[in-house]
């Protein structure tokens, strides 16, 4: 269905106008950088203004967001600051780590995390990851988008949503562990990685 100027603009400001602080937040853990952050905002929603008439009506607003923030990041801003290419792992979950109940146990460290120890250490940390599981951890344990969606937005199936997940974590605990101890967390290396991660 075609729209004039005035119904496209109007459309498009309640449908995903309201989702630009999640995407803001994805684009600043993304980049690392407020201003390229800023930039690749700005990006996303000339790109999905200039493209909504393929969005499906009804369908996830923000997933269809994510997806072309992602996709605008790896195809323009990866290349033009030649960000390091994805580190390569073995995306297996073993049967203990996909039981439900697994996460459970990271609620109280949320609240933690999210009330002191979230700092420029974290954010810088996030930024270094690897793009693929940068994206995971962000869209789950910052955005706490459920994995379906996270699934639908990085176009990977669930069980690759919850290893890349677990990969992410494992990553960050090894990059932030120090910086933990010194915010007085009591830190073991012999607890599993998901026992910190940064939320359930």
């Amino acid at each position: 269905m075609k729209f004039s100027e005035r119904e496209k603009q109007a459309r498009f400001k309640a449908v995903m106008v309201p989702h630009m602080d999640a995407l803001f937040n994805y684009a600043l853990f993304t980049t690392g950088d407020r201003d390229m952050a800023s930039d690749l905002l700005q990006d996303t929603f000339l790109k999905a203004f200039r493209f909504f008439d393929k969005f499906e009506s009804g369908t996830n607003a923000k997933a269809w967001l994510y997806r072309i923030m992602r996709n605008t990041y790896i195809n323009e801003y990866r290349r033009i600051n030649r960000l390091p290419d994805h580190v390569v792992y073995d995306e297996q979950l073993s049967a203990h780590q996909m039981y439900k109940d697994f996460e459970a146990v990271n609620d109280g460290l949320r609240k933690k995390i999210d009330g002191e120890m979230f700092g420029d250490e974290v954010a810088t940390a996030i930024a270094s990851l690897p793009e693929k599981f940068k994206s995971v951890v962000i869209l789950r344990d910052l955005e706490d988008l459920p994995y379906e969606e996270i699934a639908e937005v990085l176009d990977i199936p669930i069980g690759t949503v919850r290893s890349r997940l677990h990969r992410a974590r494992t990553l960050l605990f090894s990059s932030l562990k120090d910086y933990a101890r010194t915010r007085g967390f009591d830190v073991s290396d012999s607890l599993m990685p998901d026992d910190y991660a940064l939320a359930s």
